[in-house]
């Protein structure tokens, strides 16, 4: 036999995107080139397009009673069924957020973890957050008034653009509250850091979360963003990703778009990139996207 080596073909990963519990390209074909923050090449990541993010809502749409329906113990069993995946991937999520964000080895491990124990820390919420955000309300009369937290329906995430731990850490910060109170979400990828949102969408297939349930677009914001904002069948959007500075992506234009829908909005801040995703998440996302629903019913002679 002969001793001769042969160098070995790297296998480069080819990053899709995540609609309906399924992987498509983009429906126009075209990727983008991702870079890290020496501006070398790391990554080609589909081009989402309108189209894109109009199937992905009809995915959202659709699992909508299934996920809505789900018991908030059950949810919180699929919730925590990821986080256990995130774990078992972890190193390879390690390496993608400090490509994608500049940061050493030891930093982005820190942030998968701190994303992991996050994302635990919102599964632990599914069967609680009822009991902050509904009750027993005192009535005159032989009444009993609950008051109880119902799902918004679909939510239009823009990803955190920038900030500490911005690509996987507070990408997590925003989906898991969402999906955890029974909502559907599609999101807007971080465009500078779009390969740990990519990669969460295959740790959320081989997991239990239902297709449709979270669908994740990569891609240009501007492209987006307005259609998740104008769409008549998102309920709700959910804009911290987006800067405060004029343009089509931009978040004064999409809440005048939101608006017209009479979409509920949480705002960006305003300044993101200050913000530092490690700090403690508290409840008010888990109360963003929830309505809530009164009940009179006579009480018992």
């Amino acid at each position: 036999m002969s001793d001769t080596t042969f160098a070995r073909l790297d296998v480069l990963k080819t990053y899709k995107l995540y609609v309906g519990g399924k992987f498509p390209r983009s429906e126009s074909g075209r990727v983008y080139e991702v870079t890290d923050s020496k501006g070398e090449w790391l990554a080609n990541a589909p081009l989402g397009t309108r189209k894109d993010t109009r199937d992905a809502v009809l995915a959202a749409r659709a699992a909508v009673k299934g996920w809505a329906g789900t018991t908030a113990y059950n949810r919180g069993q699929v919730l925590y069924r990821v986080a256990e995946m995130l774990q078992g991937r972890r190193e390879q999520f390690a390496a993608e957020v400090s490509l994608s964000e500049g940061v050493g080895p030891k930093k982005a491990a820190a942030l998968v973890d701190a994303a992991i124990d996050r994302w635990v820390w919102y599964a632990g919420w599914t069967d609680k957050v009822a009991q902050i955000a509904g009750g027993a309300n005192p009535v005159a009369g032989p009444y009993f008034n609950l008051s109880t937290p119902e799902p918004t329906g679909v939510v239009g995430i823009v990803a955190p653009q920038a900030g500490y731990g911005h690509s996987l850490l507070g990408l997590v910060s925003v989906i898991a509250p969402a999906i955890a109170t029974g909502n559907t979400v599609v999101v807007a990828a971080a465009a500078d850091a779009p390969l740990p949102a990519l990669s969460l969408g295959e740790v959320l297939a081989t997991s239990d979360v239902p297709g449709g349930v979270v669908n994740i677009i990569s891609g240009r914001t501007a492209d987006i963003a307005p259609t998740l904002a104008s769409h008549q069948d998102v309920n709700a959007l959910d804009l911290t990703g987006a800067v405060a500075a004029d343009g089509p992506g931009a978040a004064p234009a999409l809440e005048a778009a939101a608006a017209d829908t009479l979409k509920r909005v949480v705002r960006p801040e305003l300044d993101p990139f200050a913000r530092d995703w490690t700090n403690a998440p508290g409840t008010d996302r888990l109360l963003s996207f929830l309505e809530t629903k009164t009940v009179w019913h006579p009480m018992g002679i």
